[in-house]
Order: structure tokens, then sequence, then C-alpha cells
């Protein structure tokens, strides 16, 4: 079924609940799929290359998700599938993961897919490559390959996050004998792509189209039901929605048109809305605070901005009701490790004000206690419109905010790189397990000039430290959870970020196009996809 925006309380929200939930996403337990007809996808902005097994970012994995593969998968639950590996075993000491690899698998060139593909990723690609498997993989030390259908991981360390990280959104396998040689890097952005997924490339038309093909030798027997795939780019939005609403478009992912037009276009009878297929990023709107500043460094300051600032408002008039609350770092979807057992801060002026006079910062003659700026993210329209709601409510507690806009080049210098700023906005996404999205923002080793998306508060609590870093490598899985917890405690009462809410992406479909969200991870094979007669 379709799912709405789970805080869709306003009446201007509820216009699209009945449409959305009315709609059919997923193939019904007694429905026959249809085999033929080609699927027109959207895809924002237009890939710059086609294989991600190295740089796995959005744009491209819409497309090459259809074309490779990982080891595992992920269910709409967040369980762990089998996929290119059929079953896998974890040491007891935690320091070899066996992976037992699929048979009868072929690229697309026929050639067959063995374990020595998979070490060749992992070892060149993965480790050297790939801007999170780097960290991710650091200590694997090696994968044996005993023969052609077995592929044993070695590790220094136990690495209890490995297996989250072994999906095709995150972690293609890439064939050998295609992509070796003295440049990979290189080989990976020039040469054509050769997967082992339900389609292959056909043509790609820059600016255009990518178009792909039913691939004949697909390993699961009888799919894909589609001849093929066509990604269109389009970059204006409003042509987008367009696009969608006269069917010239039956398919687009991760929220192709802004959240309050995703709402609109969900009241129409041919469209549907699907919030789920996206858990495995837990993405947080979030207020990050400079506390190298000297009012900002008063954890009574951050309490009150805390205080001071309406989430509900933001997510209900600004976001169109796509998100959900969250009390902390560690969003609610991840239930694993998740605990709401945390310092909250609800929306409450009085309280702000309260905190603030007793910080030492009353209000002047003028009704200003003190004077902020505000870098929104430059992704879009809502980040600035969410800060606006924010000055808004600063102004109300005697805090005068100066929102400064700029383009993402400018963005990126001043938060990680000048850290000139005092509060700025940006998305984390938490992954399936805290150390691989949560940790960069709250470890202090993460404080690195330059690097985008880092640790770029300046926080730093040796306590904090050794409760991420005890967790890294902890194989005790109730132990591990135990220390998330207390990081999310810690997290909340020092609060150097200010947690909004859990994003929620939208999958833009026509009711025709059936099966097409079978995944967590944002970014399903279609192998399953089928478009119902008219």
């Amino acid at each position: 079924m379709n799912v709405t925006p789970q805080l869709l309380r306003k009446p201007l929200a509820m216009i699209a609940v009945a449409a959305i939930a009315a709609s059919t996403a997923l193939l019904p337990a007694s429905a026959e799929p249809k085999r033929g007809g080609t699927l027109t996808a959207v895809v924002n902005p237009e890939p710059a290359f086609l294989v991600s097994a190295h740089n796995p970012v959005g744009g491209v994995l819409q497309v090459s998700s259809k074309m490779f593969e990982g080891l595992l998968t992920y269910d709409l639950e967040m369980n762990l599938q089998p996929a290119l590996a059929e079953s896998w075993d974890v040491a007891d000491d935690g320091l070899s993961v066996t992976f037992h690899l699929r048979e009868g698998v072929t690229w697309h060139d026929g050639e067959p897919f063995t374990s020595e593909d998979v070490k060749f990723t992992t070892m060149k690609i993965w480790k050297e490559l790939h801007p999170r498997n780097r960290v991710n993989m650091a200590k694997v030390t090696d994968v044996e390959t005993p023969d052609a259908h077995t592929a044993v991981f070695r590790l220094s360390e136990p690495v209890p996050f490995l297996l989250s990280v072994m999906n095709g959104g995150e972690s293609q396998v890439v064939p050998k004998h295609i992509y070796d040689g003295e440049d990979v890097g290189k080989n990976l952005v020039e040469k054509d792509p050769v997967g082992t997924g339900p389609f292959k490339l056909k043509e790609w038309r820059r600016g255009e189209a990518v178009i792909l093909e039913r691939y004949d030798g697909y390993w699961q027997e009888g799919k894909p039901y589609l001849d093929g795939v066509i990604f269109r780019i389009i970059p204006d939005e409003a042509a987008r929605a367009t696009a969608f609403e006269t069917g010239e478009v039956q398919y687009g992912g991760f929220t192709p048109v802004s959240p309050c037009t995703a709402q609109r276009l969900g009241t129409l009878e041919n469209i549907g809305v699907e919030t789920r297929g996206y858990e495995f990023f837990g993405t947080i709107f979030m207020f990050e605070l400079n506390l190298r500043d000297e009012v900002l460094k008063d954890k009574k300051v951050r309490h009150a901005l805390a205080h001071a600032i309406d989430r509900d408002f933001i997510l209900e008039n600004v976001w169109c009701g796509f998100g959900t609350p969250t009390t902390g770092p560690v969003p609610p979807q991840l239930t694993e490790f998740y605990t709401d057992d945390v310092p909250t801060y609800e929306y409450d002026p009085a309280k702000a004000e309260a905190l603030l006079d007793e910080a030492g910062y009353p209000r002047g003659e003028d009704g200003i206690r003190f004077k902020m700026v505000h870098d929104p993210l430059p992704f879009g329209p809502n980040f600035v419109r969410s800060a606006e709601v924010v000055k808004q409510n600063l102004a109300e507690v005697g805090i005068e905010l100066e929102i400064r806009t700029q383009d993402t080049p400018t963005y990126l210098r001043r938060i990680y790189t000048d850290y000139d700023f005092d509060m700025s906005s940006t998305t984390l996404s938490a992954l399936p397990d805290p150390t691989l999205g949560v940790q960069r923002l709250y470890w202090s080793k993460n404080i690195v000039e330059g690097v985008p998306f880092s640790n770029s508060s300046g926080y730093s609590n040796p306590e904090m430290d050794r409760i991420l870093e005890a967790a890294q490598t902890e194989n005790d899985k109730g132990k591990r959870v135990e220390l998330f917890h207390q990081m999310q405690k810690l997290a909340q009462e020092d609060l150097p970020i200010i947690d909004l809410f859990v994003m929620s992406q939208a999958t833009i479909f026509d009711k025709r196009l059936k099966n097409h969200t079978t995944q967590s991870d944002g970014y399903p094979t279609f192998a399953d996809a089928y478009l119902e007669s008219e």
C-alpha cells in the first residue's frame, strides 16, 4: 500500500491523504505480473557517469542500480536479504565474514560472476576509491577466494556494521575483467557499464536520456518484466511535474518535485505518492551550531535556541508534512539503536527566554539580546523558507537573525573550511548503523578542515569520543546498543546540533506501475516492476 506523510495534521496537508492512500504501490498477492512495456522515469540531476561502485551519488545510483547489484539487499522492513551472495557467515570473534556467492550469475557480456570480482571490487575500489567504504572497510585486510563462489573477508578488528553496507545502493560489485587496469577510477568513468542487474545499457543520449533494455540472461528467472527503462533528463521542476500529470513520465524517486508539489500530485487520480523505500537513509534536517563562538559555546544558550524553534510549524508548513519527529541524532526508524530516553526541547519561547536570562544575555533597550547569522543549505528554496521561520521564532525571544544565502561552493568553504558561521542548516543520513552516518558529526577526530559534512560545529567531548570509538569495534550487540543509547543522551545534553525532524523522501509514480518499491535503500532494481494494462 502507499503511505502518506505521517505528520499531515493541518487541514491543507490533509487534502492529499485520501488520494495518496488509495493507490497500490506493491504487487498484490493475487495479481499476475504483466510482461512487456517500457517505463519512462525521470532522473535529476543527469548522471556524470553510469558506474557508481567508486562514487555512489544519487543521480548516478538511480540509473546504475538497475544495472549493478550488491552482495546483499534490504527488504522494506530493513532486513538484509541475499542478492549476489546467497548466504553469509560471521565468525564468532568477528574477524572474518564469509560470503557464499550465487552460482549461474553472468555479467552483461556473458562472462561468469566469481569471487575474483568481489575481491577486485573490495580491494581496488571500495577500499581505495569509495568515499565512505575507505573508512568502513579500513579494517578489511584481504579477501580470500578459496573457490569461484566463496569470498572470505579477513578483518584486523571486528567491524560490526560491515554487512550493513553490502547492499547495491552503497556497495556495487563490478567485473574485474572489464575495469581492472592501471587506472581503475578512470575505467569506471569512461568504460560502458557492464553489470549483473536486470537491465543493461542500450544508449546514453547526453542531456536527454539514458536508455536501458532488459538483460535476458538475468539470474532471476523470468525477470525483469519490463522491456526497458528510459531515464529522462528534465532539469526544470515545473516541467517534471507536468510530465507526471500528463503521463509522459511514470516514475520519479527521491522526491523529484518539491514536497508541496508532491502533495498536490498525490490528489490526482492517476498519480500515487509513496514514502516507503528510503528507510536506509534516515535523513535528518538539522541546525549545526558553531561552538567556537563565545555565545554559542554556552550550553544554556544552545538549549534556549532549541526551545525557541517551532519544529512542527516548519515541518507542516514549509515541508508539507513530509517528515517525522525525532528526539536526537538517531532516527526512530533505526529501532535497533534508537532511544527516546534523552533530554528533549519542546517549543517553549518562555522557557527559552528564561534560559537566556540565566545565561547572562538580557534584552537590551531595543529588545535584542544578541545577533546571529544563519547559513541555509543551498539545496533548494525550502531551506531558506525554514530559515525564515527560525528568524521569526528567534525574534520572539530577542535574538536578531540574519539569513545569509550563497552558492554551494561558498557555503561549503564557509562552513567546513573557514568555520565562518553561527548556525547552519544541513542534512545527515544516519544510515543503518550510527557509526556509518551519525558518528561523523560528533567525533572530535572528524573535525577536519576542508572536508564537507564533517564535524563543523567543533564539538569535542572526550566521553563522546570514548563511546563512539568503543562502538566501532564492540562485537557484543547488547553492549553496542547501550553505547549508542549513551551517545544519544550525551548528544542531547551537550546539544551542538539541533535535530528538527527525519525527512521523508517521496516516490511519484503512475498508478499503472506496480511493484516499483521493493527495497528500503532507495534504489530498487525494477526486477519486479511491471506496467498494468490500460
